[in-house]
């Protein structure tokens, strides 16, 4: 794809990102369900958290264009290392984990992860802009551009320390709380809520490996390109 498309694209990704994160983050307090956002507002949810993410992502990755635009090969250089890294270590991996896995709870009971009462809260555009398009947008990056991957201990450790991270997050909000995130959390027991973590970082690094091999099938030894 030529440098100018690719950063129109980029560009166009990251002010829908900062639409949709700005819609989420400003849905009219009134309207809120109380039981819903309680400690943490919406910055407790994996899925605002990737909203910030996918938007931070494709601010530097139209930054990374633009200086190869201009011939900032030095700059660039350093610019797409970190877009890189953010893409594959987090904005492939957490997207597609965010997409596959609300949809599938949200097809065995809807009420584990996003209850009725949301309905009249957050329009359905915008849950699928949150929970739907992220995937397609996270495939569409692997075909449009080669992402150099890190080493696989380094990029699986990163990725082990931002769900970590979220976890204590999460457990956080709890004991503050005495409500979990997600009323899913609330039919484990503690072994089993161990063992469900457990699981869900197993899935995110299966979509680790799944975006590599994609990335390898599409580009090979991808290297930069200037």
């Amino acid at each position: 794809m030529e440098i100018s498309t690719l950063a129109t694209y980029h560009c166009l990704a990251f002010v829908w990102y900062f639409f949709v994160t700005y819609s989420i983050t400003h849905v009219r307090t009134e309207r809120r369900p109380s039981e819903v956002f309680l400690y943490g507002g919406q910055w407790k949810y994996l899925t605002v958290l990737n909203l910030v993410l996918q938007a931070v992502f494709y601010g530097v990755s139209f930054l990374a264009d633009v200086l190869r635009l201009i011939k900032k090969l030095r700059c660039a250089k350093c610019v797409i290392s970190s877009r890189d890294l953010l893409f594959s270590v987090l904005a492939f991996p957490v997207s597609t984990f965010v997409s596959i896995s609300f949809w599938t709870l949200y097809t065995y009971n809807r009420e584990l992860v996003y209850p009725k009462s949301l309905d009249g809260v957050i329009p359905l555009w915008l849950n699928h802009a949150m929970h739907t398009v992220v995937l397609p947008f996270a495939v569409l990056e692997i075909l449009a551009t080669p992402h150099r991957y890190p080493a696989k201990k380094k990029g699986l450790i990163l990725l082990g320390f931002v769900a970590f991270l979220y976890i204590s997050w999460v457990l956080w909000i709890y004991s503050v709380t005495g409500e979990w995130v997600y009323p899913l959390f609330a039919l484990f027991s503690p072994a089993g809520l161990a063992a469900f973590f457990a699981g869900s970082l197993a899935i995110i690094i299966s979509f680790y490996n799944f975006g590599e091999f994609l990335n390898r099938m599409i580009w090979g030894q991808s290297k930069f390109c200037f």
